[in-house]
């Protein structure tokens, strides 16, 4: 069973940065969406204290979180003010935010060969999700259903064009991945059912293949990328199948709705 995980949060958060006049935010949010730091966004406490509660619910102890140079606020807050009492946190400086596949390899270089998690810092993943990906020790991703993320969530059903899609055959193998399938996605086809949001489980062979995957047309290197490079190589990645929401925090306009699903919940990280 897995046992660690690895948050990313060491991106610009440039769509947060960006001023939405439609969005009503407490001055405190608005800070930290100026900052970029989406993890710090305050529900009632930091959003990270949401994901890292989870994360101990679903036994998970040790969590590396990825933060940026100028990130020393995060670092002071869990290691100073709140410090985590359920799960081991430990830091780690990505130098620059050049892609979700140099974060894990900047990740991979403190928590060795074990296999881990790798999830977004700024989605709120199901509980069950971490322990259904947590419960082997193999590469995978957990495939969300188109309907029940749109249903279900705060993700409108064009905001999947967004991310990637997945191609799971039946036995529960990823065979390809789309990412950011833009306009050419048709919505309501049974290719597009399955939904990657960036939860991962990573082994060696997928850390080797994020130090060796080209750079993106984003000109970043981004983990979806070097994935589909190690299912291309035989590496094989099992698929999660999962009919779950996921709060996406990824706009101003995304934090009253967040707010108000999160409201009865009580973080214990």
């Amino acid at each position: 069973m897995i046992r660690s995980a690895v948050i990313m949060a060491g991106g610009l958060g440039t769509r947060m940065r960006r001023s939405d006049d439609t969005a009503t935010l407490e001055a405190s949010q608005v800070a930290a969406a100026d900052s970029g730091v989406k993890g710090m966004i305050p529900i009632k406490r930091p959003f990270l204290d949401y994901l890292l509660s989870a994360l101990a619910d679903a036994s998970i102890t040790d969590v590396l979180l990825v933060i940026g140079p100028d990130h020393d606020a995060v670092r002071q807050y869990f290691t100073r003010e709140a410090p985590p009492s359920r799960v081991r946190l430990r830091f780690v400086v990505q130098p620059a935010p050049i892609g979700t596949a140099n974060a894990v390899t900047v990740a991979a270089a403190v928590l060795g060969d074990a296999p881990f998690l790798v999830l977004n810092a700024d989605n709120y993943y199901p509980i069950d999700a971490f322990k259904a990906l947590a419960a082997a020790d193999s590469a995978g991703v957990v495939a969300f259903d188109r309907e029940a993320l749109v249903r279900d969530g705060n993700i409108e059903a064009e905001r999947v064009r967004a991310f990637a899609v997945l191609d799971v055959d039946r036995d529960d193998m990823l065979c390809g991945i789309i990412e950011k399938p833009g306009a050419a996605l048709d919505l309501t086809s049974e290719s597009a059912k399955w939904v990657g949001m960036n939860l991962w489980a990573v082994t060696p062979a997928i850390v080797d293949a994020c130090r060796r995957v080209p750079v993106s047309a984003r000109g970043e290197f981004e983990l979806p990328e070097a994935v589909g490079l190690a299912l291309r190589e035989g590496v094989p990645v099992r698929a999660v199948r999962l009919s779950a929401p996921v709060l996406d925090l990824s706009r101003r306009s995304d934090i009253a709705g967040v707010v108000d699903r999160l409201s009865s919940v009580d973080p214990r990280p």
